[in-house]
């Protein structure tokens, strides 16, 4: 009776083992993937204020040529 429950508990924390390894895995994925989106929005958040300062200077924008 305590061996067969010695090896139940056993084969519970192996697998509990590889559900760790893989959510681990999951989620240093993830860190990479939102530091990537970070730098990407850093990024473009930097080229928008950019583009803005040098629209800011040039006036009112003219009209399009259809009107």
């Amino acid at each position: 009776m305590t061996d067969a429950r010695l090896d139940r508990l056993e084969i519970r924390l192996t697998e509990q083992e590889a559900v760790i390894e893989d959510l681990n895995a999951t989620i240093t994925a993830q860190w990479r993937m939102i530091d990537k989106l970070t730098r990407s929005v850093e990024r473009l958040a930097a080229q928008l204020e950019e583009a803005s300062a040098r629209g800011a200077g040039s006036g009112p924008e003219a009209p399009p040529p259809h009107y």
